[in-house]
């Protein structure tokens, strides 16, 4: 009698106890495949606070190179894609898996290269006669090669210079299949070339006595875009969270917050969403 009496207040205890227990709502989040160049420049950690005090959403990035980042996307993997390759952008939303691919900001790749400059193409605004010039010279140059915006970039370049990288590959030209920094960090460390996006190089801390060899041409223009997962392709998308964030960042107090991030007071990233 005794036994079973203090069992149900015991019972009667927990479920109160459980009854009068706060409840903590999780913070909603959604999940963003991007590339490394955007991380590694510290841009999210400069925006996402932003973001998160105005629309209480927190942003987690995944931070790979483009041609995995639009994988992960396609596996959906993720809620948003911001990466910096427009026909392949533009072929995600094609197949589907995006609902719409839109311009948000931008900036420039530049070949940096070591001060001895032994291909002699510092101070060059041509960016394919100076990677035909590394090439015919047999200069060392290290290549992401991971499949990244970045990679795609100067795959494209090469092409347009008459250079076969997969000939000369493990010779003069040797890929990392790593991200911007570590190749960044390989190509200091032996001496090598490398293109990188702007944003990245100026944000790299081990600089060595590398320079930027290569700026300026039109044909180094890299446009960064954003495209929310389409949730018919991918049904456990967050569609209203996602779309939130992508609207904020196309928006005045969005693009204001890309135009306000700076490291040694210089502009990284330079929006240019169409009016909203």
């Amino acid at each position: 009698m005794g036994f079973k009496s203090g069992f149900r207040w015991v019972g009667v205890v927990a479920v109160c106890g459980f009854l009068v227990l706060p409840v903590h709502a999780k913070t909603p989040f959604i999940v963003v495949q991007s590339t490394t160049s955007t991380q590694n420049s510290g841009l999210y950690e400069h925006l996402l606070p932003l973001f998160k005090l105005d629309k209480g959403i927190d942003v987690r990035v995944v931070a790979v190179g483009t041609g995995q980042a639009i994988k992960n996307a396609q596996n959906c993997d993720g809620d948003v894609l911001l990466v910096h390759a427009k026909p392949d952008e533009e072929r995600f939303v094609a197949q589907g898996y995006g609902l719409k691919r839109v311009d948000l900001m931008y900036n420039d790749f530049v070949v940096v290269g070591p001060a001895k400059d032994p291909a002699g193409v510092r101070g060059s605004r041509e960016a394919v006669k100076a990677m035909q010039t590394i090439a015919q010279k047999q200069a060392l140059f290290a290549s992401r090669g991971d499949d990244s915006g970045t990679h795609k970039k100067e795959l494209e370049l090469w092409k347009a210079a008459g250079v076969d990288v997969k000939a000369a590959s493990g010779t003069w030209y040797r890929e990392t299949g790593s991200g911007m920094g570590a190749t960044l960090n390989t190509g200091v460390g032996m001496g090598a070339y490398v293109l990188a996006d702007r944003a990245s190089w100026i944000a790299f801390g081990n600089k060595g006595k590398h320079t930027i060899s290569v700026e300026g041409d039109v044909n180094l223009f890299n446009q960064y875009g954003v495209v929310a997962v389409n949730p018919a392709k991918c049904p456990n998308v967050k569609a209203d969270l996602s779309n939130t964030f992508v609207q904020w960042l196309l928006s005045a107090k969005g693009q204001q917050a890309i135009a306000s991030f700076k490291v040694n007071g210089e502009s990284l990233f330079f929006p240019n969403a169409p009016k909203q």
